[in-house]
């Protein structure tokens, strides 16, 4: 898809998510445990979407980091260039004790359902996580890139939401509440929520997990934690190969985000963005593996990383998980696979053998050829999405 019909696509796409509300036959129990609920359209209309805040308490053992709020962006950068120095002990030198956090988090949530159908699969549902820099939009961009689409036409039911303290969630300390143990935890409470029947008042048989880049570390954190969450797993923008990362880092130009656009100007300065749309391109796109318009549209969505979040990156196997794993990587992916994902070696097939020992042998890898970080942003990203929706019908989920 190139820009100008990108362009002509995304205007009438903007109007209907903006859109108040969308004349259905959803049943009344779709709506139960969500607050101020709204139906939407799916970028591409292929999914009716029942959107809002679903409270939920989570408890988990956060790290007590001795940093400070940052006063200005110097402080970002300096940070930056102590936790990139070589040899740098920086992250061990702030790392504190483990803290008990617990709270009642409003987290901003999608239960999406096929539009020719207007119901739930009962057989199961696909649990989304995003990853860091954006918010639960990263699945439903734009016509044409949208997962939550792909997926409604192959008759699938899915559910995603904004991280903690990204989009509509609620947005708390970003240092010592915003980490990767509170937002494993939350996502195992809503999966707890989904399996009991309180979602569509519909007791799914499978929940399948599906993340992307810190959404996919917070997945494996759920399957390490909880092997019996999730019935499979999909992630994507993820290896075990992080020598890339400081300099995706190093040029995404992190900044505080309440300086960096008005739209964020309610939050703390220990909430964090990319600088530049240069800063985005060179983290998350991959020439020429995009439509410019694609970028620009990134660039206007683009949301929030935490303080707490990047000084806590890295997750644990999930040794126990047993069911099947796929791995799919933009073949140029620069965070997780430094550029290139085949160098030296298969780095998406060998994050299967690394974090899922013990998983099933029919799990699958695929890489997405010209390719960055963000898959759902370039025009692999129809192809990557069939391989996982394969993947998944494949296994019966």
């Amino acid at each position: 898809m190139r820009s100008t019909t990108l362009l002509a696509a995304l205007m009438p796409a903007a109007q209907v998510l903006a859109a108040p509300s969308y004349q259905h036959d959803l049943p009344a129990s779709y709506f139960k445990h969500f607050k101020n609920p709204v139906v939407k359209r799916s970028a591409g209309g292929k999914a009716i979407c029942v959107t809002g805040t679903i409270n939920i308490q989570a408890t988990a053992m956060n790290i007590k980091f001795n940093v400070q709020q940052p006063t200005n962006n110097s402080v970002v950068t300096e940070m930056v260039q102590e936790v990139d120095q070589v040899g740098s002990t920086y992250v061990e030198d702030v790392t504190g004790p483990r803290v008990q956090v617990t709270s009642t988090f409003g987290i901003y949530s999608r239960l999406c359902v096929p539009a020719y159908t207007g119901k739930v699969d009962p057989n199961s549902i696909q649990f989304l996580i995003h990853g860091a820099g954006f918010d639960g939009t990263y699945w439903d961009p734009a016509p044409g890139y949208s997962y939550i689409d792909a997926a409604a036409e192959k008759g699938f039911t899915t559910f995603y939401y904004d991280r903690l303290g990204t989009g509509l969630s609620d947005h708390p300390d970003p240092i010592q509440i915003v980490q990767l143990p509170i937002q494993i935890a939350i996502a195992h409470e809503l999966i707890q929520f989904i399996r009991a029947g309180n979602l569509a008042t519909t007791k799914f048989k499978h929940v399948v997990g599906v993340g992307h880049s810190l959404g996919s570390a917070q997945t494996i954190g759920v399957a390490g934690a909880y092997p019996k969450d999730l019935d499979a797993i999909v992630l994507t923008g993820f290896s075990a190969d992080g020598s890339g990362a400081p300099i995706a880092f190093a040029g995404v130009g992190l900044t505080i985000a309440a300086q960096a656009d008005r739209k964020f100007a309610h939050l703390s300065n220990g909430y964090l963005t990319a600088s530049t749309i240069q800063g985005n391109q060179f983290f998350f796109f991959r020439q020429p593996g995009f439509d410019p318009a694609i970028l620009q549209l990134a660039e206007d969505t683009k949301g929030t990383v935490t303080v707490g979040e990047y000084l806590g990156l890295g997750v644990e196997p999930a040794a126990s998980f047993t069911g099947p794993v796929q791995i799919l990587n933009g073949q140029n992916d620069l965070p997780n696979c430094h550029g290139d994902c085949l160098y030296p070696n298969n780095k998406a097939k060998d994050a299967i053998k690394l974090f899922f020992p013990a998983s099933a042998p029919e799990s699958s890898w695929w890489l997405a050829p010209g390719t960055g970080h963000g898959i759902n942003f370039h025009y692999q990203a129809p192809e990557a999405y069939r391989h996982m929706i394969h993947f998944i019908e494949k296994h019966g989920f």
